[in-house]
């Protein structure tokens, strides 16, 4: 009787380790997703933003921009953090470097100049 008792806790504690789960299979889903979300989202954004700032420093007089605001402009010379931007024929404006959204380039001309 005392065998038979031993031996029903033994299959009890057996069972109860079979439904467990693993540590390992449970956090198994989060980490494959925060790797298909690094390589679908994160990693080309990170590309994309690398290329604008590229552009963005290689910036020079008569290229043609895009701010975040929407001015379209030309630009007229670059310091280190700024850009002179000329929006009109006798309106210059200083913006920063941050200020570009989209570079034109100087062979594409703006449809009003």
């Amino acid at each position: 009787m005392i065998f038979g008792a031993v031996a029903n806790l033994a299959r009890q504690a057996g069972a109860a380790q079979a439904v467990r789960p693993n540590m390992l299979g449970a956090l198994l889903p989060f980490v494959l997703v925060f790797v298909i979300f690094y390589l679908l989202i994160i990693m080309p954004q990170r590309k994309k933003q690398k290329k604008h700032l590229e552009l963005v420093d290689n910036l020079k007089a008569g290229d043609h921009i895009i701010t975040t605001a929407g001015i379209f402009g030309t630009v007229m010379g670059v310091t280190k953090d700024l850009i002179e931007l000329k929006i009109a024929s006798n309106t210059n404006i200083k913006i920063t470097k941050s200020a570009v959204g989209v570079i034109r380039g100087a062979t594409d001309r703006l449809e009003g100049e």
